[in-house]
């Protein structure tokens, strides 16, 4: 099976569950508090693997105990770490907060993760062997300006989630082969509030983009034209956090399995990928955690059959 390289920040998760969130200067009483590994790197690196990817995670974690749970969680899921440095710095972490409709709000806290700026040859190897390239902006923006290069040098396919959103080198966009922001991320990249008029800006110049709109769907372009609008599957949610990094991973996971490194996703490949990826999003986002709620393949293939 072609391999996945998921280059990108690994965090621990500490997720608080409310009714709802505090106003400034508020304080209230939360219904519950769990720590869960995630980092967008990392929620996308498990979703791949648990759907049938070959996954190699690219990044860095704390001499800590934060690090050595998400060490023994990749080694449980089947994801080849040696990639994965030990940083002078902390594991980075995550402070979530999920209120009682399943939405929620993040800040990150780097960490180790900050100290990915340039890759180790370990690493370079790691992705000379694979046939895709995920990448998030969790990481310093020099490592995946380098990491993109490394790719293309060999003809691996770029992937990139654009989030958080931050500033980024000129032309950078237009370097990678697939981006998949979400609606906000898109706006913010593109200052188009149409989710399609922006995935239209986002594909220019031969990229693909898909524009996640969460419970409406999402939008999928190629070369400056949308193919179509890919509906999503109606379920009730209980905790949309790793609703994006499923979607990606599986995504991912879904064309690697028949792709031949060096050549053209097709639109037809790329439209049964996203659909395979909506199926695995939803069920994601009926259960709480991030990690801890990403499905199997089976589980994604019963719904399709």
């Amino acid at each position: 099976m072609n391999s996945i390289a998921v280059l990108g920040s690994a965090n621990m998760d500490l997720v608080v569950r409310q009714s709802r969130l505090p106003r400034p200067g508020e304080t209230i009483f939360g219904a519950g508090f769990s720590t869960v590994p995630g980092g967008k790197g990392l929620n996308q690196a498990v979703a791949a693997a648990r759907l049938g990817g070959a996954v190699n995670f690219l990044g860095a974690v704390g001499a800590d105990t934060y690090g050595s749970e998400l060490r023994a969680l990749m080694l449980a899921e089947g994801i080849r770490s040696d990639g994965l440095a030990t940083a002078d710095a902390p594991t980075g972490t995550a402070h979530i907060s999920v209120v009682d409709s399943g939405e929620n709000s993040i800040v990150v806290v780097s960490g180790a993760n900050a100290a990915v700026t340039t890759l180790s040859e370990v690493q370079r190897a790691a992705i000379a062997e694979s046939a895709f390239l995920v990448m998030q902006c969790e990481l310093p923006i020099s490592v995946l300006v380098e990491g993109i290069a490394a790719a293309h040098a060999v003809g691996v396919f770029t992937v990139l989630t654009p989030a958080p959103v931050m500033p980024l080198p000129e032309g950078f966009l237009a370097s990678v082969d697939l981006v998949v922001p979400n609606q906000i991320e898109a706006a913010e990249l593109t200052g188009e509030s149409d989710p399609v008029r922006a995935a239209e800006v986002l594909s220019a110049d031969q990229t693909w983009a898909i524009v996640t709109l969460g419970s409406e769907g999402s939008v999928v372009a190629y070369d400056g034209e949308v193919l179509g609008l890919a509906p999503a599957r109606p379920v009730t949610a209980v905790d949309t956090t790793a609703a994006g990094d499923t979607f990606v991973g599986a995504l991912v996971a879904r064309l690697a399995a028949g792709y031949v490194r060096g050549t053209a996703v097709t639109p037809d490949e790329m439209v049964e990928a996203v659909r395979f990826a909506t199926v695995a999003s939803s069920i994601a986002v009926t259960r709480a955690g991030a990690t801890s709620s990403m499905p199997t393949r089976d589980e994604v293939e019963a719904i399709l059959v």
